[in-house]
């Protein structure tokens, strides 16, 4: 839903390295640095709310969140499904992933590209050096029976 027109990631990256390196969910403040909501937006409301930075409270960042997918009971903190809520109930735990920015719909295109193309072999070397790690599922395996099962 972001704006035709988005941000250059060029005028924010010192910022958004900033966002990125903090030990906490980066997608509220990834969508703040966003163009907002674009004229064209499909929900059904009657304001002209293009320009709007808000969480829509779509949850998909609670959803996609592996710490909390690994420790559902914080999930019973709140029923809230906002990017605040992701914060507060992971706050310093977050695995620094990223995964919620890839899947909130306010956060511009923009800087999900620049995510993927800068800071995903980061993010892929810190979940390798967790494979095997016996609190974690690993992921081989788990390809390994999913394709068996094919």
């Amino acid at each position: 839903m972001p704006q035709r027109i988005q941000t250059d990631v060029k005028n924010v990256e010192a910022v958004l390295n900033e966002i990125l390196n903090t030990k906490s969910p980066p997608v509220g403040r990834c969508r703040l640095l966003s163009s907002g909501f674009s004229p064209a937006h499909s929900l059904n409301i009657t304001e002209d709310i293009s320009g709007h930075k808000e969480c829509l409270s779509c949850g998909n960042c609670i959803d996609i969140c592996p710490f909390l997918s690994r420790e559902p009971s914080r999930r019973e903190k709140t029923e809230s499904r906002t990017s605040m809520a992701l914060e507060s109930i992971v706050g310093e735990d977050c695995d620094q992933c990223d995964a919620c920015i890839l899947v909130c719909p306010q956060v511009d295109t923009t800087i999900k590209h620049y995510v993927v193309n800068h800071r995903m072999l980061e993010v892929m070397s810190r979940l390798e050096e967790r494979l095997g790690d016996e609190d974690e599922p690993d992921i081989d395996l788990f390809l390994e029976e999913v394709l068996s099962q094919s």
